[in-house]
């Protein structure tokens, strides 16, 4: 049992990781590398918590830590997009300012008191299955649901669709993509924008579902970093992005 209880956990904590490795995933398949997870991860935490302790709705907390996420990143497009700029340096800056921003925007957060969570329940029937099913589908939080929704979905995205097809051409393959009349710099811009707002997902999935609360730079602990190391080990596979994850 005691067993079980650890592997349900490293499930519900891999799903963090998934969310941002997803995202970082996409931005890098577009020719982008965005090194600035972790930045973002922590503006998307504070952002959610906070939201949620105002308003007391947990989703829509989660919708401005998406937003906050994705908006920030923009700052790292523009600077490698529009400007040229080298990109691990604008990454590592994107850092530098998520992690101050949230650390200024939430002074205080820590203390605010208690705050409704995001849903966790089991899945009838599934919840069932000798081993399996009390590991991946007994009493998780509804992130963890989506994580098990959003790998299969990027997965066809990228291999077997035409948005899929261009963003793997623009990112390999610039030049041609573009003699083909596709907007490199528009997807580009896209794309490093779903990054953010998936690695803000990652953050909120911690502050109000995985370790609820708001702990300034230890909310995300450097899970950022092992996400930018995991989409290596994935190789820029959103299955083995999920395997790498959970383990």
């Amino acid at each position: 049992m005691d067993l079980i209880i650890i592997l349900q956990a490293g499930v519900a904590t891999g799903t963090i990781l998934l969310f941002a490795t997803i995202g970082e995933l996409l931005t890098e398949r577009s020719g982008i590398l965005n090194l600035g997870v972790e930045g973002m991860m922590l503006i998307g935490a504070m952002s959610a918590y906070s939201t949620a302790i105002a308003t007391g709705n947990p989703w829509l907390g989660l919708l401005v830590a998406i937003l906050a996420g994705g908006l920030i990143s923009q700052v790292h497009a523009v600077i490698t997009i529009k400007l040229q700029a080298d990109q691990v340096v604008s990454g590592l800056a994107l850092t530098f300012l998520g992690a101050g921003t949230s650390l200024v925007l939430g002074e205080g957060l820590s203390k605010a008191g208690t705050v409704s969570l995001l849903p966790a329940f089991s899945i009838p029937l599934l919840d069932q299955i000798p081993i399996l099913g009390p590991i991946f589908f007994t009493r998780q939080s509804v992130m963890v649901y989506l994580g098990y929704l959003l790998v299969p979905l990027v997965w066809y995205y990228i291999n077997h669709t035409r948005p899929g097809m261009h963003l793997r051409a623009v990112g390999e393959y610039p030049a041609a993509a573009d003699a083909l009349g596709i907007n490199v710099a528009r997807l580009r811009y896209f794309y490093v924008f779903v990054g953010g707002a998936l690695a803000g997902l990652a953050g909120a999935t911690i502050s109000l579902a995985i370790s609820p609360g708001w702990f300034s730079e230890l909310t995300t602990a450097g899970q950022g970093w092992i996400a930018v190391g995991l989409v290596i080990f994935a190789q820029w596979d959103p299955v083995r992005a999920a395997f790498g994850s959970y383990m």
